[in-house]
């Protein structure tokens, strides 16, 4: 939840400690964004994707990051970027699905 009590990220069921911190992270990261702090989250992100780039959650981590970083500056080509990392990293991932687009 955010400082308004608004629930930005969900966590729900058993993750190890590790995995477990990752998505603690990626909901600093999502309450960020929601405040429209871009460079706080963007920040966050990329820590998320050093961090804990062996867990579930780090192609989303980058996906936000690449984001954050475009609703910062209005630089569209970071997101063809950050769809070519993903692809590069994550192949067949959600995340680079989601970031197809992106790549054209």
């Amino acid at each position: 939840m955010d400082s308004d009590g608004v629930e930005r990220y969900r966590i729900e069921g058993y993750l190890p400690k590790n995995w477990f911190r990752a998505r603690l992270e990626m909901s600093l990261g999502r309450v960020a964004f929601m405040h429209k702090k871009w460079a706080d989250a963007e920040k966050t992100y990329a820590g998320v994707g050093e961090n804990y780039g062996n867990t579930a959650v780090a192609a989303e981590a980058m996906y936000w990051r690449g984001v954050c970083h475009y609703k910062a500056t209005n630089d569209h080509t970071v997101l063809g970027e950050v769809a070519k990392e993903l692809s590069e990293k994550y192949p067949g991932d959600e995340w680079t699905l989601k970031s197809d687009p992106w790549a054209h």
